[in-house]
């Protein structure tokens, strides 16, 4: 399933900060954000690749190993 597509151009680039091993401070003081913008936004990132709260594993690590595999990272 392609559900990479899904994700606005702001959740992209969080996930793919999160993939550098950020934490949410990071990816804000990065991206010039609150704290709360960048939990939306890494909360719609959960949400739209399936990991709701509850999910087997880290939702966080999930979300990285699916946009590495979907950008063909190893």
């Amino acid at each position: 399933m392609d559900d990479l597509p899904q994700l606005r151009p702001r959740e992209r680039e969080v996930l793919a900060l999160m993939a550098q091993g950020c934490s949410n401070a990071e990816v804000a003081a990065r991206l010039h954000l609150s704290a709360a913008a960048v939990e939306k936004h890494v909360s719609g990132v959960f949400t739209k690749l399936g990991l709701p709260p509850g999910t087997s594993g880290n939702r966080r690590v999930l979300a990285v190993l699916r946009y590495l595999g979907h950008s063909g990272h190893p």
